[in-house]
């Protein structure tokens, strides 16, 4: 019998749970395997116990194994077949040669098997009959269904010539043919019962396998997604956290520089900053909602920022500093908000770069189009002013240019950066706004 697997999930479901007379007997089946699995030699014990009171003690009682077989006939002893009557204690030790090899006839069945035929057609051979002889078949029942297929194979050869020698001893009371026909019968259906139950135990262990790789292929999912929704945010936030302090910190240098000498720059700073960090507070809030709980529906957050906003962001940018000129070409107002977004954010982080590298003084030109398809953007800075060297912007640096580059990914883009005519640097991001057949984008 085997056994039930402690992780086995409860989806698997008998067809037949919802019977009304199936239903118990399968939880009654359950809870024996279940107590099976923890203490096996009981259910072993109980089985060998059962037979023996069943099959060994009537022989006992009646004092020598079975008694006179009357045939069919004219006449009431016409055919009469008389067994060999045995004394009391080999009655006995043949009993227990036949019972008790099924203590072990899920571990070792063919071992089993094997010990219960030996004694099988010793008792023939001696011309006795006894009760007992079921075990043969429980014996095979618990080969078809635990041992080895080849061993089976070997098994009912055996037992079928066994039964010969069996239904040539009963030839005298009936006719050979009904006697092979009854004994091959009861050995055919202990082989197909316990193939049958091999087939099915099979089928719904192949079942618990599936529901547990499904489980797992579940969760897998699951992480993945967590783990993508994690590196969403994570680039959103490097975007709005690290553009607006950016911002806030050059107008807080260039503040307290000014406090003294202009008085009137000074406040005009500190207006921007609080500006400023009002706007980033309020796309964090926007962001952050996405992931509070579905249950709050009347909350309202501002948009995703798209193109039309970027004038905006490089009018911001300017307050810390920047000469910044922006162009815009093409019908960027019908772009999918996605697309907006992407856009938007890399403008974002290329100003935060330019404001942090080549400083407040330096110059820089964006450009966003949409023609043949493709949607460009471009943002260039002259570098910092006079003869100041030129800073390094190593593509490995931070996460900015990855983020950009994992956002252009998306849509099927490229982000390219480097040093541009003099001392500038250049970063320009190709989009393709072709329609993606499967509905996402390309």
């Amino acid at each position: 019998m085997s056994h039930l697997h402690a992780g086995a999930p409860a989806s698997v479901a008998d067809p037949l749970s919802a019977h009304p007379l199936f239903g118990p007997l399968g939880r009654f089946g359950q809870r024996v395997r279940l107590a099976d699995r923890d203490h096996p030699w009981v259910l072993d014990t109980a089985v060998v116990a059962v037979a023996f009171v069943l099959l060994c003690v009537p022989d006992l009682v009646r004092g020598g194994g079975a008694g006179p077989f009357h045939g069919d006939g004219d006449g009431p002893h016409e055919h009469r077949i008389v067994f060999t009557h045995l004394p009391l204690p080999a009655v006995l030790a043949l009993q227990i040669g036949l019972v008790l090899p099924l203590l072990w006839r899920r571990r070792r069945p063919a071992a089993s098997f094997a010990a219960i035929m030996a004694v099988f057609v010793l008792q023939w051979s001696l011309g006795a009959a006894l009760r007992a002889d079921a075990a043969l078949f429980v014996a095979l029942y618990s080969l078809a269904l635990h041992g080895s297929l080849r061993k089976l194979a070997w098994a009912c050869g055996a037992t079928a010539g066994a039964l010969v020698l069996v239904a040539v001893e009963l030839s005298s009371g009936v006719s050979l043919g009904d006697a092979l026909f009854f004994l091959f019968s009861a050995a055919t259906a202990a082989v197909a019962l316990g193939i049958a139950v091999r087939i099915r135990r099979a089928q719904l262990a192949g079942l618990r396998e599936r529901a547990a790789r499904l489980e797992i292929e579940r969760d897998q999912r699951s992480r993945l997604a967590a783990a993508t929704e994690r590196t969403k945010v994570a680039r959103e936030m490097h975007d709005i956290i690290g553009h607006n302090l950016s911002v806030i910190v050059t107008l807080a240098d260039g503040g307290a520089y000014a406090a003294q000498a202009s008085p009137e720059r000074g406040r005009e700073a500190l207006l921007l900053i609080g500006e400023t960090s009002r706007q980033a507070l309020g796309e964090l809030r926007r962001m952050l909602g996405v992931l509070r709980d579905q249950g709050e529906q009347g909350a309202e957050f501002t948009p995703q920022p798209g193109i039309a906003d970027i004038d905006g962001l490089c009018a911001r940018t300017r307050a810390a500093g920047p000469r910044i000129v922006y162009t815009a070409a093409g019908e960027l107002e019908h772009l999918d908000r996605g697309v907006q977004l992407m856009a938007y954010r890399i403008v974002q982080e290329a100003l935060t770069n330019t404001l942090r590298h080549a400083g407040p003084d330096t110059r820089a030109h964006v450009s966003v189009s949409a023609e043949s398809g493709r949607l460009r953007i471009r943002v260039r800075d002259d570098g910092p002013p006079g003869d100041a060297a030129p800073p390094t912007r190593p593509g490995t640096e931070g996460h900015g240019l990855a983020g950009m580059r994992e956002r252009a990914a998306l849509y099927g883009g490229t982000v390219t950066a480097g040093p541009g005519p003099g001392a500038g640097w250049t970063v320009e991001a190709v989009l393709d706004l072709t329609p993606d057949p499967t509905g996402g984008p390309t």
